[in-house]
């Protein structure tokens, strides 16, 4: 009886509306555009909240949620569809689901169309109802760069009928609704419209995604995947590159502390939290983004890891027995800036920048302030103009000239390389390359930073152009001083232009000449790496350091080096505080020791260039014979050795090959242990002869 009385009183306020407006009391009052957008939310707890209204749902059925907690563009059938607008009445009538300036008002039996076709038969079906695609101005506007809301092109989206948030792509609506299922969320049981703000606080577990990786828990938008559709972007194949970021910081950290360190662009705020979680007091963490709705977002996943936010509240959380942690573990500072000023502002001895493409606007401000000895990583994921996909874009942004070759992705790091060592030196600052990755879809550069004109001099005359044969593929760097075209030719070793028409040779650059990676600080690398349990960076650790010192032996020691075994880096020998202390206790002299605030370079070391890896690699598979099987890479890789040449495998090529030997000399010896594609079998039914390496076959 109380629902009954609590029916029919609906219904008479409905009715009342009606005839307030002047129309019948059985008719379906018009949706006004302001209406449109802004639907009425209910409110929790209150007796109303448990009402279902009859009055606009699909032929008389009740839905499984209240007409005032989903949205218009959900429906059941068609002719709910059609019952959101008069169509039966004269005159113009604008659609319920797009603004006036996309679709004008007309007469009913082209709205009528307009519902059926664009509307209705775009729509993504759960549990027997429709969400049908809507053009209104639901979705938040982007903030600019200046950091003002410009109004922008509408988007199309759809209204999910779960948790009423707005996707715009089908198949991530689709993908969104799987997520549901999975945690049992199958029914609109959410309460609030779409009018509730985005930037309003939604309880975790509903509208959010939780994500775990290194011990800290992130917060995820449905949409995260795409950059064009969320604005905190989160791309789950980017572990590895966070990972070795981490280990590049430890190692830092394991020299001075603490460090001022900075994530450039923090969209979620999962690097920078890494990075306060487990390395606590030795670093001071400074997550930037321009974005607010991303500040907001790294402010929630602070809280949601206990950990402090600089100027902000203290998270106090409680667990299931009633105590409250109320001490955070760590603290960082959470800061909503363009990324070229908070650097050109404030210096720090660690700044990571990763941007969503190239990231050559950010070089000259990260190089004015970072201290001396500091680090500077870079993360480009631009890989159509890196992989030679896009040559004008190349030119544009990194002012090199390349060609698709066998080692694109060596070709790739050494061109960021190259740009980052002539940003550093119009700041009169040197670098030495400590890592460079290209692997998936990224190209990770690491640099340590050297103060002074001579350093910057030294780098500088390490960018050099290189000469590539179209024909072979053999390459070598061009010598200094070599600017005739007609020594172009002379300089490779390789005979094509005798032997072939035209212009054999291109000149690629300019590229960075110098090593790519350092051993001491790849060892220290992975000292951090099973120290916080890496697993997953390990194998490409160990990789980098046999291709650092272009070897095949796989002996490494992550209990750490003897105190005599120094860690020499770009000529500069260099001792961690652990060192020091040793160092300290250890000498019960009288001699004067070096101390944390005495710094940690000790002397100049000139630095032994034959212990550098040869440049550039082959593959293995490009220069094979037709029709010979070539022998197994490890076995290929112990001929090498026994020639007398340096050998190693590469990160970047899986079949590729890293040695000190000319392309002639690697394809003769290629050719030497390769055996026919021609068994003996059929060879003597076929009654052929021939003749490989001095053996006979019948």
């Amino acid at each position: 009886m109380a629902e009954q009385k609590e029916g029919s009183s609906v219904q008479l306020h409905q009715e009342d509306v009606d005839k307030n407006k002047g129309g019948d009391p059985h008719a379906t009052p018009l949706i006004t555009q302001e209406e449109k957008v802004k639907q009425p939310a209910a409110v929790v707890g209150s007796p109303s909240s448990s009402v279902k209204v009859e009055a606009g749902l699909d032929n008389g059925k009740p839905s499984s949620a209240s007409s005032s907690e989903r949205h218009i563009s959900i429906q059941t059938t068609l002719g709910g569809l059609e019952m959101l607008v008069d169509l039966n009445g004269a005159g113009r009538k604008a659609c319920p689901l797009c603004p006036e300036e996309k679709f004008k008002a007309c007469y009913s039996h082209k709205l009528r169309r307009h519902l059926q076709n664009l509307h209705w038969k775009v729509y993504v079906e759960f549990e027997g109802q429709r969400m049908c695609i809507c053009h209104l101005p639901c979705r938040q506007l982007k903030p600019s760069l200046s950091g003002d809301q410009s109004p922008g092109r509408l988007v199309a989206h759809y209204h999910c009928v779960v948790c009423s948030v707005t996707i715009a792509r089908k198949t991530d609506m689709i993908s969104h609704l799987k997520r549901h299922i999975n945690k049992g969320e199958t029914e609109a049981s959410y309460t609030g419209g779409s009018d509730v703000p985005f930037e309003d606080p939604i309880p975790i577990g509903q509208a959010y995604e939780i994500m775990k990786e290194l011990g800290t828990n992130v917060q995820l938008l449905p949409n995260h995947t795409t950059p064009q559709k969320s604005d905190t972007y989160f791309n789950r194949k980017m572990k590895t590159n966070r990972q070795l970021v981490f280990c590049s910081l430890a190692v830092l950290a394991e020299e001075r502390n603490p460090l001022e360190c900075l994530d450039a662009f923090g969209a979620t705020g999962i690097m920078g939290l890494q990075w306060a979680k487990h390395l606590r007091n030795a670093v001071k963490v400074t997550i930037n983004d321009i974005n607010e709705t991303c500040v907001k977002m790294i402010r929630e996943n602070c809280h949601l890891n206990h950990i402090r936010v600089e100027g902000g509240r203290v998270p106090r959380h409680t667990d299931a027995a009633g105590d409250v942690e109320g001490v955070p573990i760590a603290s960082v500072e959470v800061v909503k800036m363009d990324a070229n000023v908070i650097m050109h502002l404030r210096p720090f001895d660690y700044i990571h920048l990763d941007p969503f493409g190239t990231a050559v606007n950010y070089l000259d401000a990260a190089f004015r302030n970072v201290r001396n000895l500091g680090i500077v990583s870079v993360t480009s994921t631009d890989t159509g103009s890196l992989y030679s996909k896009a040559l004008n874009v190349t030119l544009r942004h990194y002012s090199c000239q390349i060609v698709r070759t066998e080692y694109y992705r060596e070709l790739a790091g050494r061109m960021v390389v190259a740009t980052v060592a002539r940003a550093a030196a119009r700041c009169n600052k040197g670098i030495e390359v400590l890592l460079a990755v290209a692997v998936e879809h990224f190209v990770l550069v690491v640099v340590r930073v050297l103060r002074g004109p001579t350093q910057a001099d030294e780098s500088a005359k390490k960018i050099r152009q290189l000469i590539h044969c179209q024909w072979c593929e053999e390459r070598v760097f061009l010598k200094v001083g070599s600017m005739v075209e007609e020594n172009l030719y002379r300089q490779l070793p390789c005979n094509c232009h005798g032997s072939m028409p035209g212009k054999t040779a291109v000149e690629l650059g300019p590229l960075w000449a110098g090593p790519l990676f350092n051993t001491g600080f790849l060892r220290r690398m992975l000292s951090a790496a099973v120290r916080h349990s890496m697993d997953d960076i390990q194998a490409l650790v160990k990789t980098l350091i046999c291709e650092s010192e272009c070897t095949t032996l796989k002996s490494f020691s992550t209990h750490g080096h003897s105190l005599h075994s120094s860690q020499v880096e770009c000529g500069v020998v260099i001792k961690t505080l652990q060192k020091a202390e040793e160092a300290t206790s250890g000498d019960q002299s009288g001699k004067r020791k070096m101390t944390e605030e005495s710094g940690n370079v000790m002397k100049k070391v000139k630095p032994d260039t034959s212990l550098e890896h040869p440049p550039f690699y082959y593959s293995i598979h490009r220069h094979s014979i037709r029709g010979m099987n070539m022998p197994k890479l490890n076995k290929f890789l112990q001929y090498l050795t026994e020639a007398g040449f340096r050998v190693s495998r590469t990160h970047f090529d899986p079949t590729g090959v890293r040695t000190d030997a000319t392309l002639a000399q690697f394809k003769a010896i290629l050719t030497k242990y390769s055996v026919p594609t021609y068994t003996t079998s059929q060879t003597g039914s076929l009654g052929l002869s021939t003749e490989e390496g001095g053996r006979k076959v019948e």
